[in-house]
């Protein structure tokens, strides 16, 4: 499949319920067609891997040909410095719901990379909000996983320091790094909680019934509870 063809498939299985709701969350109507999560995902089983057409798709800057990239494209075939070319091109405003698309392209690219220590360090010192945000949520995935090499202490100085005027994408990911340390590390939980209590960040987060809050005390108590 060429790109032209990628792209008419693209436009034929948008709908207008979903290109609504692209615009609610700050998605530009010109440059989406509303294909449901669904429908993306079989196409891009239908395409399989295709890397130089999920390059192509990522060039077009359209948000269903963006995330269908995410899907065909092969992790190891990208330079460090073309995901972190790809990491900043996510438009971010603070009206855009940018997260489906920058979470993507982490969990399904940038966490297979092998470059994604080098990565996660550089973006961690980095003032652009998507950045940033990339390199605290790998973070997050370092204080879970493998939290050998980490000064957590010096992490949550930072937290304490940065997080309340953060800007939206860095602050959702940092913010995790706080609810995560306080669950997985009970040294510091106590701090942790305390920070969260402090900062207030995400107190009043209108959370789904079922769903647990984003505000870090509560977070850490139910998540602590949960584990036994």
């Amino acid at each position: 499949m060429n790109l032209q063809e990628a792209m008419a498939e693209l436009k034929a299985l948008g709908s207008e319920g979903m290109r609504k709701r692209n615009v609610k969350n700050g998605y530009a109507a010109d440059n989406q067609f509303g294909v449901k999560m669904g429908e993306l995902r079989t196409l891009a089983k239908k395409i399989k891997l295709d890397h130089p057409l999920a390059t192509r798709l990522w060039q077009t800057g359209n948000l269903d040909a963006r995330l269908l990239a995410i899907l065909i494209l092969e992790p190891k075939e990208l330079s460090a410095e073309d995901l972190d070319r790809m990491v900043r091109s996510i438009h971010y405003s603070p009206d855009a719901d940018y997260s489906q698309l920058s979470d993507w392209l982490l969990s399904y690219v940038v966490k297979l990379h092998p470059d994604k220590e080098l990565l996660r360090e550089k973006w961690l010192a980095d003032s652009h909000p998507m950045a940033a945000r990339a390199g605290w949520s790998l973070t997050v995935e370092r204080i879970a996983k493998s939290p050998d090499g980490l000064d957590l202490g010096a992490l949550l100085d930072r937290i304490e320091t940065e997080l309340a005027s953060a800007p939206a994408p860095t602050k959702w990911t940092m913010n995790f790094a706080l609810a995560e340390t306080g669950i997985r590390h009970a040294k510091h939980r106590a701090r942790a909680i305390a920070i969260g209590e402090k900062l207030g960040v995400y107190r009043d987060f209108p959370t789904p019934k079922g769903c647990t809050s984003p505000f870090a005390p509560i977070c850490i108590g139910e998540m602590v509870r949960r584990q036994g």
